[in-house]
């Protein structure tokens, strides 16, 4: 028998190669797995790691799939640092999408330069109140803010089908389960000109350096941690343990929502039920993957981004099933975890094991 003994120091060069090989890792026993389902392994290995980067437009996707990615996982990292684990991004970007599109659902005739700005402000609104409700159940009845952020995503997915099917349906949209398109003030500004990228990859990369100052430079964001990691230390030196879970579901939720409110305004034009494709799950494994770092994130969300436009792909062309793909980023995190442990601890034999 063995147990987990923390090392004295974690080796610095180690910590920066664990992404290399939980990557490395996670191809090998895919390719296995794609052998076992029966499909080419080395075509569809090639197709999921190499397409997403043979031609601009597949590039160009991967951009817009990192928007949304990047800017909820620097959201949610902001938490996992001070130990609030908000495990419900993905109600909170619904909720986004649904109050961004308050606007030009309830006006449909609104032509100010301004509406989309507005509706990225609602969307933020959106997603920080549906957070807000584990914040209140956690600072006053002490709730498990894992379990509640997950059940409200559950909520959130039911008021999107109610909503859909319901008051904010198409009349013209044929019975599918969709709102009105929306008018062209309504959608964001194209970001590179002749492809689908618009300016919410900015709000990502501006809520990554914003991210950077507020958990490496600034005293808040060392309070955070405080707060989460020693919190009697955090009490005798006078930060508010519940300030700071307010602060971290506030903020992740207000990032999530924002994305929400950036695909409903983006790619989409319109609410629809496919308005999340997981991003609000995939981006804990993105969070982790970096390192909670936000520099560190910034690369994890490119390669994630990477992986799921690389998976469309393969299921194309190399006969992939959808669900591989989800395998495939679940093992990511898994070996991930797997080298960030073997870094931190070392295994050493149980004193009188004779195995």
């Amino acid at each position: 028998m063995f147990e987990l003994v923390r090392r004295d120091r974690a080796s610095l060069a180690m910590a920066c190669l664990a992404p290399v090989l939980a990557l490395g890792a996670t191809a090998i026993v895919s390719w296995a797995l794609f052998a076992a389902l029966g499909v080419p392994a080395g075509h569809a290995l090639w197709t999921l790691a190499a397409s997403p980067f043979t031609n601009w437009y597949d590039f160009s996707e991967v951009l817009l799939k990192m928007g949304p990615l990047l800017l909820i996982a620097q959201g949610l990292a902001i938490g996992f640092r001070a130990r609030v684990f908000n495990i419900g991004a993905e109600g909170q970007l619904i909720l986004g999408a649904i109050f961004a599109s308050i606007l030009p659902v309830m006006a449909p005739g609104a032509t100010s330069p301004v509406l989309w700005v507005a509706m990225m402000a609602m969307g933020m609104a959106g997603g920080a109140l549906w957070a807000g409700i584990a914040a209140f159940w956690r600072t006053r009845l002490n709730a498990n803010e894992i379990l509640v952020t997950l059940m409200l995503s559950l909520v959130a997915v039911q008021l999107l089908n109610w909503l859909l099917l319901g008051p904010w349906k198409d009349p013209a949209g044929f019975n599918f389960p969709q709102t009105v398109m929306f008018p062209f003030e309504a959608l964001l500004p194209a970001l590179l000109p002749g492809t689908r990228v618009n300016i919410s990859l900015l709000f990502a990369l501006v809520a990554s350096g914003a991210a950077y100052v507020l958990m490496q430079k600034s005293l808040a964001g060392y309070r955070l941690i405080v707060t989460g990691t020693a919190p009697r230390a955090a009490g005798y030196a006078g930060f508010s343990a519940a300030r700071g879970v307010w602060i971290s579901l506030l903020v992740s939720g207000a990032a999530a929502g924002l994305a929400g409110a950036a695909e409903v305004a983006g790619p989409l034009g319109q609410l629809q039920r496919s308005v999340s494709q997981g991003y609000g799950f995939a981006a804990i494994i993105v969070a982790y993957l970096g390192g909670l770092h936000p520099l560190g994130i910034l690369v994890s969300s490119f390669v994630m981004s990477a992986i799921y436009i690389g998976g469309d792909n393969a299921t194309v062309f190399a006969d992939l099933p959808q669900a591989a793909v989800r395998v495939v980023q679940g093992l990511l995190l898994i070996f991930y975890l797997i080298a960030v442990t073997l870094v931190r601890y070392r295994i050493v034999p149980l004193r009188g094991s004779s195995a």
